[in-house]
């Protein structure tokens, strides 16, 4: 589950491609096995019948194991499939909280950036000082935010998530 490259995938398809040959070529010697054991005008001898039907428990109980190997293989590619959707999630989780914090640093890049003469800020001295010190200050708040939540990995969890 470390690794859920199409490659792995791949290989468990492929098993379960295996598992469904040798469910269905089984499930015909069994049934080849119990027509012998039906027909009355086989010429067996009685000898024989003991071991037909001892070849068709083995064969009810291969079937039974190859089921039971296909369930497990359905089971790994759930399981596979899930740990790849769970990454997918956290990756996504990353980039959502990446987004969030830039967001409101480029509406104020951008409000800064527009070429109108007629801003206040603009002719205050302390103007450009104001407008970093404003987005540092709302990214490292956003920051400390996420962490304290625990979504970006190093805070706690609060019992209230509002």
């Amino acid at each position: 589950l470390q690794s859920t490259s199409p490659a792995s995938l791949a290989r468990i398809h492929a098993t379960r491609r295996t598992l469904l040959t040798l469910h269905r070529l089984q499930w015909r010697q069994r049934d080849a096995v119990n027509s012998m054991l039906r027909d009355e005008d086989l010429p067996l001898s009685p000898a024989v019948k003991p071991y037909l039907r001892d070849a068709h428990d083995h064969a009810f109980q291969t079937l039974d194991a190859i089921e039971t190997y296909r369930d497990m293989v359905v089971g790994l590619m759930d399981l596979h499939l899930s740990a790849a959707s769970h990454r997918m999630n956290e990756v996504m989780k990353t980039l959502t909280i990446v987004a969030t914090i830039f967001i409101p640093l480029t509406f104020l890049a951008g409000v800064y950036g527009m070429n109108f003469d007629h801003m206040p800020e603009l002719h205050w001295r302390w103007g450009y000082p104001a407008a970093w010190l404003s987005m540092i200050g709302i990214g490292a708040g956003l920051v400390w935010w996420f962490r304290r939540r625990g979504w970006l990995g190093d805070g706690h969890r609060d019992a209230d998530p509002r």
